[in-house]
């Protein structure tokens, strides 16, 4: 499947709905199920979490990296599906009462509300190994670049680990309560929200066969919008409300974590995202590839109210 006709002319808002589209239908079809299996329970865990909507950021920037340096949706749509299942997973995971207690994720209960604690982190485990089994498909294989498949694991899979979003995690919990400084709140979310955004644009970049050179101009804007989607998020926790988010507002104070907003106060914390999206939007043009997209989409997550 080829990049639709005439996405260059497009504007951008359906272009954004139409990839987001394109997602939402793979996602469906890579967890069909049939409804006599006897574990059909964890199947239908997995696809509440995994379509219950969500602005598809990591999906969408490995989609546009990869038609931006003239790859195609073939190539693209299963790493991209597999980042959503990896997201979702941790997402499920985050939610559960011995991590951070929510109940309520995109407007609607979150799965252990729903399913059960127990159903719910094995719908988080099946997320994170279809994602893998995914991006091993032979036909996901015969669609990418010689060699893509391999190098599209261990980006995924290093930036799910230990040393991407489980060590941010780690960092997190070991620490509630507690004061950090900023290098080590920069630290923690460079890997438990930047990891996942940097393998989004690394997995678009690799589908298209890029270079070592655009890969790591890529990686250099990830890391800026990784973090500044972080504070971001920190801001929306003290300044957005609970119908707007879809999930409830003021946890990180219910919690005691130290965030930018603590750190640098909320003007302070806004200039600072302000700063990050601005230098990630000058690496984006000295990239020199069809960025067209990519940049009023890195505006739009710099504005996101939710």
């Amino acid at each position: 499947m080829k990049a639709a006709k005439g996405t260059k002319t497009m504007n951008f808002e359906e272009r954004y709905r139409q990839d987001r589209e394109l997602v939402e239908q793979a996602l469906d079809r890579a967890t069909a199920f049939d409804a006599a299996i006897q574990q059909k329970t964890v199947m239908q865990a997995m696809r509440y979490s995994l379509l219950g909507g969500g602005k598809r950021i990591r999906a969408v920037l490995t989609l546009e990296f990869c038609r931006a340096l003239g790859g195609n949706d073939s190539a693209a749509l299963p790493p991209a599906c597999a980042i959503e299942m990896v997201h979702a997973f941790s997402l499920i995971h985050d939610d559960l009462p011995c991590m951070d207690d929510d109940d309520l994720r995109r407007g609607r209960p979150t799965s252990h509300k729903v399913f059960g604690e127990a159903m719910a982190v094995l719908a988080g485990d099946g997320l994170l190994n279809l994602a893998y089994e995914h991006l091993s498909r032979e036909e996901t294989v015969r669609a990418l670049p010689h060699g893509a498949a391999l190098r599209l694991i261990r980006s995924l899979s290093g930036a799910s680990g230990g040393y991407g979003m489980l060590g941010g995690q780690v960092i997190d919990v070991e620490n509630e309560g507690k004061p950090a400084p900023l290098d080590q709140l920069r630290s923690m979310h460079a890997m438990k929200t930047g990891a996942l955004i940097r393998s989004a644009c690394e997995m678009g970049c690799i589908s298209a066969g890029a270079d070592t050179l655009i890969l790591e101009k890529a990686r250099q804007y990830a890391e800026k919008i990784g973090l500044g989607f972080q504070i971001t998020d920190d801001i929306l926790d003290v300044a957005g409300d609970a119908q707007t988010l879809g999930k409830n507002a003021g946890s990180d104070e219910k919690g005691h974590k130290t965030t930018y907003v603590t750190l640098l106060g909320l003007e302070g914390a806004k200039r600072e995202a302000d700063r990050l999206f601005g230098e990630a939007l000058a690496l984006l043009a000295g990239i020199g590839c069809d960025v067209c997209f990519l940049d009023p989409f890195t505006r739009l997550l710099a504005r996101r109210q939710s």
